[in-house]
């Protein structure tokens, strides 16, 4: 049996705990709400630390001191914060859905994160490159896409 079938999150080590990120780095978009609604939607603005080659963290160590708003995701927060993407480890698990078949846990491979159009490699561009006042204009539906749900 695989420790993410065994155990809970909160029982994870912390290799174990780190190992669930599939590298997607849909968390690493930015989200917007809306003023009136509240409504939360998704842009496809990635973070200034995000290497667009990898989708990892260019200071993964340092990441919320240089992004104050850069949330560090706990078994304790994971269920809470409600803009986490569908198809995270994270929030799967804690739904109880186990890993998807793309995760590279389950695949061995990292490539299916991208072949399963999970990633997001190839489909965003920096905040840098983004002013502020634009990133309304970029507002995407794909970060939602989950390749588990049939579509209606």
């Amino acid at each position: 049996m695989n420790f993410w079938e065994e155990k809970s999150l909160a029982q994870m080590s912390d290799a174990e705990w780190e190992s669930l990120c599939d590298g997607c780095a849909r968390c690493c978009l930015i989200k917007l709400e809306d003023e009136d609604t509240g409504q939360i939607v998704t842009s496809d603005v990635h973070c200034k630390l995000m290497n667009e080659q990898t989708c990892g963290c260019t200071d993964y160590a340092n990441r919320q001191v240089r992004v104050p708003d850069c949330i560090k995701l706990t078994p304790q927060n994971v269920t809470e914060i409600n803009w986490m993407p569908v198809t995270c480890a994270y929030r799967r698990l804690a739904e109880g859905k186990g890993l998807a078949w793309w995760h590279p846990l389950v695949s061995g491979d990292q490539q299916t994160v991208i072949d399963a159009g999970i990633s997001v490699k190839g489909r965003s561009v920096s905040e840098a490159e983004v002013n502020e006042e634009d990133w309304e204009n970029h507002i995407v539906g794909w970060p939602e896409f989950d390749p588990t749900v049939e579509p209606e």
